[in-house]
């Protein structure tokens, strides 16, 4: 089989080999698309690869059909999206072997192309599941306009956040954050975003701000953009182990409360991957612009440049089997 293989820093290849075993409590999955998460290029372009590294290793977003059942209530011909522990990700990959209880069944008649969204989706839907805030009337700001910051745009106007305040470097994240309901959108290359926040909100601050970068130089604008006893949300992969820099006086004087989360994988009975499902399935938002760029899984080193460099417009590469 095909298959993606993390050979170096910064460098991704295609290579051939074998099908994987399929164990008890497993199923075979022939993957359909996968996608190229940010923490993915996380791993690539600022790590080195253990001298044992897998194939189809770091992807975990993605989309097939199962094609051998070995564990209950799966049988081939399930088209399902798979939501392995990013650590256990072997989605760029043209058949993987995972756990059934790393898979959701998909609805027979669904786009899976758009349905390979519902991954990030899912995360997103269980980083506001897990803290819940009573978020009608309030302002949000929210740091980044990839896909999981869009995703934080929709979801926040459909809590019913009066106004969603939003910046990125790219002009097409920007218009697919509009499109999703954000009502200030900021380009962060030309324009100071917390100079706009704080004018929008008349000096105070919002009263939640969601950060969905990770890196060291939008980190402490998070505080900033915050109003007192504000909700911060830290959602964005950190760069690396070293500290991040942090007005601690700031954040106690203002009563601010702060918190990360990840690990939707380990939802009992994955619910937020089901509903974000749901809402895809549905028509309920619309994740066809994520689709901007998809290459074959031989073209899988450049689909990762891509990815990094957002050459293009890229708002979300795929990779197609």
């Amino acid at each position: 089989m095909k298959a993606a293989r993390w050979v170096g820093l910064g460098r991704v290849e295609c290579e051939d080999v074998p099908v994987p075993p399929v164990a008890d409590g497993e199923v075979l999955v022939r993957t359909v698309y996968a996608s190229i998460c940010g923490s993915d290029l996380h791993e690539v372009f600022l790590e080195t690869p253990p001298p044992s590294m897998p194939a189809g290793h770091p992807g975990h977003e993605s989309v097939g059909e199962v094609v051998e059942s070995r564990c209950p209530g799966f049988t081939p011909g399930d088209s399902v999206l798979t939501v392995p522990h990013a650590a256990d990700g072997r989605c760029l990959s043209e058949f993987q072997a995972l756990p059934g209880p790393a898979c959701v069944r998909l609805p027979a008649a669904a786009e899976l192309s758009h349905l390979l969204m519902a991954q990030q989706l899912g995360t997103v839907v269980y980083a506001l599941r897990r803290h819940p805030l009573d978020l009608a009337g309030r302002d949000a700001a929210v740091i980044g306009q990839g896909s999981a910051g869009a995703f934080f745009t929709f979801l926040l106007k459909r809590a019913g956040v009066a106004r969603v305040l939003v910046s990125d470097f790219s002009p097409a994240r920007l218009a697919y954050g509009r499109q999703l309901g954000a009502d200030l959108t900021v380009d962060a290359g030309s324009t100071d975003f917390r100079a706009a926040v704080l004018e929008e909100t008349g000096g105070r601050g919002v009263g939640l701000v969601v950060e969905a970068v990770g890196s060291r130089e939008t980190f402490p604008l998070s505080l900033e953009l915050a109003a007192a006893e504000a909700s911060i949300l830290w959602f964005g992969l950190p760069e690396g182990d070293a500290d991040y820099p942090i007005s601690f006086s700031g954040f106690f004087r203002r009563k601010l409360t702060a918190y990360s989360t990840y690990g939707a994988q380990a939802e009992p009975g994955l619910e937020s991957f089901r509903y974000a499902v749901r809402l895809i399935a549905d028509a309920a938002i619309d994740v066809s612009p994520l689709l901007s760029h998809m290459l074959p899984i031989e073209e899988v080193g450049q689909a990762f440049r891509i990815a990094r460099e957002r050459t293009g417009n890229a708002l979300k590469v795929s990779i197609k089997f």
